[in-house]
């Protein structure tokens, strides 16, 4: 089993009967909806909110009844893994380009576990790319606004090499920074922008980290 499987497993043990649950993108959170498809096959009754097209056809496939975001007052916890973590728990999220339903999500959740193998945890964000989901229409604008910044923006592309276009049917520049000193600061700034709908900071969120580790699991508390 790996440190994946073994992390997403250990978080679908945190979903009690009843409740209202996020279920996450990625290849971690892959492992904990096909632990909670077995746990409602067993009798668990849970209600799944996704956070993307591709979790929500394995959501189904597994037999997870769903719900959408609109239709719930609140998510009791929200499950998610995440592309890194800073020592203080702020995260970069939205590799699989599903950011901003994933913030969503998160944000209507009275609890947020993020889980993860041991190499997304780091002193401070910023190697990875940070995604930036932008309206197309102008696009081209806020690149060079980035460029200007020294930011090193990337359009992000599909498989065709048409640009990616996310759930929401926008598109993502890929930031990247290598550091990130000030994250609030720079989400403040990226949050004011016209044509900026969302962005991969994911800042004092979350409340358990789920570590993989080579010989186990780690348990952290966040706040």
């Amino acid at each position: 089993m790996n440190s994946k499987q073994m992390v997403g497993e250990k978080a679908a043990e945190y979903v009690e009967d009843g409740m209202i649950v996020g279920l996450g993108t990625g290849s971690t959170a892959y492992y904990l909806v096909e632990a909670l498809g077995r746990r409602v096959r067993a009798g668990l009754r849970i209600v799944g909110v996704t956070t993307s097209s591709r979790t929500k056809a394995q959501a189904e496939a597994v037999g997870i009844p769903l719900a959408d975001l609109n239709d719930v007052m609140q998510i009791d916890l929200t499950i998610d893994g995440a592309d890194e973590i800073s020592k203080d728990f702020q995260g970069i999220k939205g590799g699989g380009g599903a950011l901003l339903f994933e913030k969503m999500v998160a944000d209507h959740s009275k609890q947020v576990i993020w889980i993860v193998d041991d190499s997304k945890m780091v002193q401070k964000l910023g190697e990875f790319p940070l995604p930036v989901e932008v309206v197309s229409f102008g696009h081209q604008q806020l690149i060079r606004l980035f460029e200007a910044k020294g930011y090193h923006p990337q359009l992000r592309l599909g498989n065709e090499g048409q640009p990616y276009v996310t759930d929401g049917g926008h598109y993502i520049i890929d930031l990247h920074l290598k550091v990130i000193e000030h994250p609030q600061k720079l989400a403040g700034w990226l949050d004011g922008l016209t044509g900026v709908v969302e962005h991969g900071l994911f800042l004092d969120q979350v409340n358990t980290v789920i570590i993989g580790h080579e010989n186990g699991i780690e348990e952290v508390s966040a706040r």
